[in-house]
């Protein structure tokens, strides 16, 4: 990719732009789908689902809860309703299906919010800002774990983008307003992907469940790289991809096993080479010489 140029314009050039986006349509359709099975009660009287992306029934029958609340929940002394737990255990076994990071790339509403701030940070050609450790969710997470033991209280819950950007939908977004504009100007002007990458405890978490999971995207046609770097450019984590790009000759196979990929297809998307497909865990192909080989750190900054 050429200084100044946009990720993707060899894919849009031979196969057009529908080509070029279409995991990124697919994204959006499905965060906005989402919204609006919340929105479609308080807005217009037909409730499918009720509560919100913490806590939620759909259809009277189907209970869903986030496990990081529940967490929280636990820690800060009280016992969670049964409805409650279950709701968390069919979440981990969905997200221990397609991989812990699909909540940020796939579900959570901010996401669209950091993904403009990127585009338009690569559209004016920004460069260079604050240097922040990616350590720093992991700190984050045990502060949001930690502070309901101490306070006895969710505090996470009542500063939570996602939640506050959820409930002004509903009601009105007052200080939302100010939360989501100081994320998209964090992202674009201090650091690029500053909050989903080194800062949302909520990404973190789901990257420990993304460790396990079974969907992956793999860099199943890695010989045909030529180096263009539009993936690393797009790629929201792009830390863990050179693992599965470049590591052959240190036994890595092709397949992206980090819990901090998002399985966000945007690398699938760029590729005029057609180099990455989703895939599963298992069709790794590690040569057996060295399959013990030790894999990059997902706490790197």
């Amino acid at each position: 990719m050429k200084a100044g140029e946009m990720p993707g314009l060899a894919v849009r050039r031979e196969k057009g732009w529908l080509a070029a986006n279409r995991w990124l349509l697919a994204r959006r359709l499905t965060q906005l789908a989402i919204l609006l099975l919340f929105l479609v009660g308080p807005w217009f009287g037909g409730w499918i689902v009720k509560g919100n992306l913490s806590s939620s029934l759909t259809l009277d029958v189907l209970p869903l809860t986030d496990p990081l609340l529940l967490l929280q929940v636990l820690m800060s002394g009280h016992l969670p309703e049964t409805i409650a737990a279950v709701g968390a255990l069919i979440v981990l076994a969905f997200y221990l299906l397609v991989g812990g990071r699909v909540y940020c790339s796939w579900v959570c509403p901010v996401n669209m919010v950091t993904d403009a701030a990127e585009w338009l940070r690569m559209r004016l050609n920004l460069k260079g800002g604050a240097s922040l450790s990616r350590r720093l969710r992991w700190w984050m997470l045990g502060l949001v774990l930690l502070m309901p033991a101490v306070t006895g209280a969710l505090t996470w819950e009542l500063i939570n983008p996602v939640s506050m950007m959820h409930r002004g939908l509903i009601f009105g977004m007052g200080l939302a307003w100010a939360v989501v504009l100081g994320i998209f100007l964090l992202d674009l002007l201090i650091a690029r992907r500053a909050w989903c990458g080194h800062l949302c405890p909520v990404g973190a978490f789901y990257g420990l469940l993304g460790r396990w999971s079974l969907l992956r995207v793999s860099a199943v046609n890695r010989a045909a790289c030529d180096d263009c770097m539009d993936c690393f450019a797009v790629c929201p984590e792009k830390q863990v991809i050179a693992p599965a790009l470049k590591g052959e000759a240190k036994g890595h196979g092709p397949v992206i096993d980090s819990g901090l990929c998002t399985n966000c297809g945007r690398c699938i998307d760029v590729c005029a080479r057609d180099v990455f497909r989703f895939t599963q865990r298992f069709d790794n192909h590690v040569r057996p010489a060295t399959a013990g080989s030790t894999h990059q750190s997902e706490v790197s900054p």
